[in-house]
């Protein structure tokens, strides 16, 4: 902002997905903080959006587990075992969580893209990679996938080509094991990350900034189900009750708007929402700039 002063005074917002469900809210934090520290904030933040974003680590793992059993994808049996044996606020999970979770995922998920769980999985993956996901502080492993179910494969081998690379500025200092979208190494010892984003969310509505959450209601990864119990617990005021919004001539979703937060499915997409569902992604991020409500007729 201070090398292009043109922006500066500009509408300032942060979009982001998955992780970024504690990236984003954290980001505004700060800049919101400078803000209040400076007579002349160089950032004029207006608003922030997450999507299937990570935000309470105990409310979203039973919202993510009460997917599973909800969409058919374990059974009674392997769901209560979950819940009985899982301590989603413990530092580390028990063996007989870790049991009853890999049983899921290994014997009763099946072949699937966990995130987006009614496309294809990717059949040219002869030799599955390993992805994390995290349930709780539980460290979920599952295949690779993407709309394109095989997107992530290809972009592993791309950015791992020497010629991309050095095009990149990238690995100059010649690492010595390959380029991965998620790093085991990474996942297994990071240590740092909050239990929940639901304190920043109630800092940043009383601030007044623009706060929309929406949710790809096919991922199975960070779902719906998991938004909308840790949204619960911030007890807002509704404003205007769940209504269908649309896209074209269908039903592009459901939301409901409450005092100082916007919430919204996208009907039929995945982990990444303009991935699985463009058009309706556009009218989603649309209103949200304009800060209108999602359309409510065809």
């Amino acid at each position: 902002m201070s090398r292009f002063p043109a922006y500066k005074h500009r509408e300032f917002y942060i979009a982001g997905e998955s992780y970024a469900g504690h990236y984003v809210p954290q980001l505004a934090k700060k800049i919101h903080d400078y803000n209040k520290a400076h007579s002349n904030p160089i950032i004029n933040l207006k608003g922030f959006m997450v999507g299937n974003a990570v935000t309470d680590n105990y409310y979203d793992s039973i919202g993510t587990v009460t997917f599973w059993w909800s969409h058919s994808m374990i059974s009674d049996r392997t769901y209560k075992s979950i819940m009985k044996h899982c301590n989603f606020t413990a530092e580390k999970s028990s063996a007989r969580c870790d049991d009853a979770v890999s049983y899921a995922i290994n014997h009763e998920f099946g072949d699937i893209d966990q995130y987006s769980i009614y496309t294809p999985s990717c059949l040219a993956l002869t030799n599955k990679s390993a992805r994390h996901i995290r349930l709780g502080n539980t460290l979920l492993h599952q295949q690779i996938s993407g709309y394109d179910p095989c997107t992530e494969n290809y972009a592993e081998k791309y950015y791992n080509r020497p010629d991309v690379q050095k095009a990149m500025h990238a690995n100059t200092a010649g690492i010595p094991y390959k380029w991965t979208a998620c790093s085991d190494v990474l996942i297994k010892n990071w240590n740092d990350s909050e239990n929940s984003m639901l304190p920043i969310y109630k800092e940043l509505i009383a601030a007044g900034l623009r706060i929309w959450v929406f949710s790809g209601d096919t991922d199975s990864v960070v779902p719906v189900t998991a938004t909308r119990f840790s949204l619960s617990h911030l007890n807002l005021h509704i404003k205007t009750p769940w209504y269908p919004w649309y896209s074209g001539n269908q039903v592009g979703g459901w939301t409901e708007v409450y005092e100082g937060l916007t919430f919204a499915t996208v009907r039929g997409a995945g982990h990444e929402v303009p991935l699985f569902q463009p058009r309706r992604a556009f009218i989603l991020f649309r209103s949200f700039l304009r800060g209108e409500k999602l359309p409510n007729s065809r």
